[in-house]
């Protein structure tokens, strides 16, 4: 990983297009991966592990995607360069021919000229002009050739990185699984009774259904809470990085209408509680998937479905930034991630969650309370 940062800064020296320049998200990427390796190995020293741990993973994630997408810059960069070499071939070749000829050619031999010194002159105050012009245009087409060699390299460059860091977020995902059933300093309103989860998700067909049920599944009475995020209405971070695919009350391809939105995320892409709410059920429901039902305040609950493990036990406190659950999915091999950069196609966004948010047992528009404009 250390190499690529070396050659990375290189790059940063060279004068390349400023605004969509693929080294400066490729360097920002490796400097992220290299402090989510920093952190991965600190985090058994942190007080709150679980949070080190969280944050840990999502900082791979965060420098993996800005690696994909500084490879794909790359990439493209490297075909428009590529192809409009290509395109020049015949000017290149000509200019060069008339390079060598300057370089190759005796200088008494270019002064003389057919109509003599009048001539010789002349033709010496055109070669002036001409020179410059050619030398530009040398040094333009040498410049287009160091920067394709260069992308070659970083993106050849980026397999070790690529590899250290898909090695690392897996490591961190593994101590943070083990650091969570660890845990047991959470307070909890209330103890799930599992014989009465069991009849209430045999007996019930819908969310709705089962969300008014959930007073059922404690043994006993559930804590009351003052919790209040209502301030922060429209405000509250998405859970993961994703983008919206649908939002709510939008016909997807299957022709379902649902009140929530579908992001649409990374494999394995980690998803946390966007303020410190209540766990009032975590796992398998309906034909929804494995699903956490958060209560940040009474009588407002949100749903996440489509997650492959879900984290926390119900009747938990948790914190904000919590993590609840991680998507689905494998993670792809550096093969498939280099191959699907070269083109702006291949997202990997391949997984999907649902977010429902039900006040007072109806559901409202997910955007009433969550601020979507900033999709990762």
């Amino acid at each position: 990983m250390r190499a690529l940062p070396v050659l990375l800064a290189a790059l940063l020296a060279a004068p390349l297009y400023a605004q969509t320049d693929p080294s400066t998200a490729a360097l920002n990427a490796a400097r992220q991966l290299e402090a989510a390796s920093i952190a991965l190995t600190e985090a058994d020293s942190a007080r709150d592990r679980v949070r080190a741990l969280t944050t840990t993973v999502q900082a791979y994630e965060a420098g993996l995607t800005a690696m994909r997408e500084g490879l794909r810059k790359a990439a493209t960069r490297e075909a428009q360069l590529t192809a409009e070499l290509h395109a020049r071939e015949k000017d290149v070749a000509q200019l060069l021919g008339v390079l060598q000829t300057i370089e190759t050619t005796a200088p008494p031999v270019l002064m003389l000229h057919p109509s003599g010194p009048l001539g010789s002159a002349r033709a010496g105050m055109m070669l002036s002009e001409v020179t410059p012009g050619l030398n530009a245009r040398a040094q333009a087409l040498a410049s287009d050739l160091r920067e394709v060699q260069t992308l070659r390299q970083l993106q050849q460059s980026a397999t070790e990185t690529l590899t250290e860091g898909l090695v690392g977020v897996q490591t961190a995902r593994t101590q943070l699984s083990a650091a969570i059933a660890d845990r047991t300093d959470l307070p909890r309103r209330f103890v799930e009774d599992p014989i009465r989860t069991a009849i209430l998700i045999s007996s019930t067909e819908t969310l709705e259904g089962f969300a008014s049920g959930l007073s059922e599944i404690s043994e006993g009475e559930i804590a009351a809470a003052n919790a209040d995020v209502s301030d922060r209405k429209g405000q509250i971070d998405l859970p993961t990085q994703g983008i919206i695919l649908h939002r709510a009350g939008e016909t997807d391809a299957a022709g379902v209408t649902r009140p929530g939105i579908v992001m649409g995320t990374r494999p394995r892409a980690i998803v946390t509680s966007p303020t410190a709410a209540t766990i009032r059920y975590r796992g398998p429901l309906l034909d929804l998937g494995n699903l956490v039902i958060l209560e940040p305040q009474p009588g407002l609950l949100f749903v996440f479905s489509g997650l492959q493990e879900v984290y926390g036990e119900t009747g938990q406190v948790i914190p904000q930034g919590s993590p609840v659950g991680l998507m689905p999915g494998e993670t792809p091999e550096i093969g498939a991630i280099l191959s699907t950069s070269s083109d702006g196609t291949g997202t990997g966004r391949s997984e999907t969650l649902y977010i429902e948010v039900r006040q007072e047992n109806s559901p409202v528009d997910p955007e009433s309370w969550f601020r979507t404009d900033k999709d990762g």
